[in-house]
């Protein structure tokens, strides 16, 4: 027997359904994820149980629905509207952001381009955190394989014929020669199977953490683990938790899109950035974000 949910929730004026879609869409063999001009679908793991989550975009109102190949998750319809307002970004405090620096002379125009821009969230804080440690030092393209071969070596699929993106029992039960031929360095693939486990046990709290993200314990938790450094920590409180004040400054994207930000001829520094980008906290990640979108062709 199946299980279903479904919410309809109104959007404020001026989002960017693009944004999300775009994110979503990295992936052009659609192993996880279908992506259309107005909606998503996307495969994961629910409690364990294979899921097929969708999203519809009407100008106003986002609908969306998950579907479970089995009666199994618990609280389902009130964990669900959470997490898809955190996917959508809702609970981001843009407008206060824009209504701050709509007048900065250096942020000011950036903002206007894109206004009404939120960071899309990945499904879970796990999922971010994997993510974020697949993408370590290798390019965009490269980490969009990585993801793919994850996705395909954990091997779950829905009904729907999606793979589901693992949830960290499924990827604990990888070893590290299963994440070895899929494509990850030793470093990662321990690094990865780590998580996984201290999750799966409970060690690392993350979905507990997602209502109302205790930041200094999610750093000091996540830093403890080997493989894991500030820039990771800073990207999963962002694309997991949409906590919009890390400082991304070690972040290569970021510091491109500030020296084309500011016109300067050399390459920006990391403490550069740092300091350039501490004059906008508490939304330092938000605009970090920006310049993101400004250098990308696609998603941010």
């Amino acid at each position: 027997m199946t299980q279903q949910a479904a919410v309809s929730i109104p959007l404020p004026a001026g989002f960017r359904p693009a944004d999300i879609l775009a994110f979503h869409r990295r992936d052009a063999e659609e192993v996880a994820e279908r992506v259309t001009d107005h909606s998503l679908c996307k495969g994961m793991l629910w409690d364990g149980t294979p899921a097929c989550l969708s999203v519809h975009f009407d100008t106003a109102v986002a609908t969306a629905a998950i579907t479970l190949d089995a009666d199994a998750g618990r609280d389902l319809e009130a964990r669900f509207e959470p997490m898809v307002r955190r996917m959508l970004g809702l609970e981001q405090t843009v407008e206060a952001f824009e209504e701050r620096f709509r007048g900065d002379p250096a942020i000011g125009r950036m903002i206007a381009v894109r206004s009404g821009l939120r960071v899309p969230l990945t499904a879970t804080p796990f999922e971010a955190l994997t993510w974020a440690v697949t993408g370590q030092q290798i390019s965009l393209k490269a980490a969009v394989s990585l993801r793919r071969r994850l996705i395909v070596a954990a091997g779950v699929r829905h009904v729907s014929g999606l793979l589901c993106y693992p949830d960290a029992a499924r990827l604990a039960l990888l070893e590290e020669e299963d994440l070895r031929a899929a494509g990850f360095s030793s470093a990662k693939a321990r690094t990865l199977r780590a998580l996984a486990r201290l999750v799966a046990e409970g060690e690392l709290p993350l979905d507990a953490w997602a209502e109302a993200a205790p930041v200094e314990q999610i750093r000091s938790s996540l830093l403890a683990v080997r493989g894991v450094g500030p820039w990771t920590v800073d990207y999963v409180l962002l694309r997991g938790f949409g906590w919009l004040d890390g400082s991304l400054h070690g972040d290569v994207a970021v510091r491109r899109g500030l020296q084309a930000l500011l016109g300067t001829e050399g390459r920006v520094g990391e403490a550069e950035a740092k300091a350039w980008l501490a004059r906008y906290a508490p939304w330092r990640a938000l605009v970090a974000a920006h310049l993101w979108a400004a250098g990308a062709t696609a998603a941010y």
